[in-house]
């Protein structure tokens, strides 16, 4: 008994030295690391937000911002139809043009082309008349409405080019199908980029002459 008393001595002081247990998780430790966890995923969400909302930046040159593509411009075009008032602009007529005119490429100030067009009653010159009427008057709402009228180009086709048979099988008249043929092709072009020549050296500067060979 006495031998072992000096080790439950040490044995006492052994364990008063030990460092206090880490403190229990239900009292709050993993509610800390949570609660930085949460803040960290906070942040990193911060982040992407900004990062989405900046434009495209150069990997050469991170402080510009590469410039955004312009939209391709297509050209534009339009039938505008005389099928119930034969000599006349209706309410479709006009819709249809004023639609054409808010259209990128009649903004972007190209050609524009205006082909006549007319059924086969009548005469052929009689029909090629007409088409150029039609023309005139598409061309000449263009021009109210703010349309440059040195951009528009008229071509009087008649009844060369029909949409439609102007006649049934049976030889008579086809009212549907001469309606159809009566109309003006519009078509809006781009317009064309002009590229300057290059530039030769001025034979006068001595800095383009070619230095001498030596002898």
């Amino acid at each position: 008994m006495t031998k072992l008393a000096p080790a439950l001595l040490l044995l006492g002081a052994l364990c008063a030295c030990q460092p206090p247990e880490a403190n229990d998780p239900a009292n709050g430790t993993n509610v800390a690391v949570d609660d930085a966890d949460n803040a960290v995923s906070v942040m990193a969400g911060a982040n992407e937000s900004a990062n989405a909302a900046e434009p495209q930046r150069s990997i050469l040159r991170p402080e510009v911002a590469e410039p955004e593509e312009p939209p391709k411009i297509e050209p534009a075009q339009a039938v505008i139809g005389f099928g119930e008032t034969p000599m006349k602009l209706d309410d479709a007529a006009r819709q249809a043009l004023d639609a054409l005119i808010v259209t990128p490429a009649m903004k972007a100030g190209g050609p524009i082309t205006l082909r006549g067009h007319s059924d086969s009653r009548g005469a052929d010159g009689d029909n090629k008349v007409a088409s150029a009427k039609r023309a005139e008057l598409v061309r000449d709402y263009l021009v109210e409405k703010g349309v440059a009228k040195d951009r528009i180009t008229l071509i009087a086709i008649g009844e060369g080019r029909p949409v439609a048979p102007n006649v049934r099988e049976d030889g008579s008249d086809d009212p549907e199908g001469q309606a159809k043929n009566r109309r003006v092709d519009v078509t809006v072009a781009l317009p064309t980029v002009m590229v300057p020549p290059p530039v030769a050296p001025n034979a006068a500067d001595p800095a383009a002459k070619a230095a001498p060979k030596s002898q």
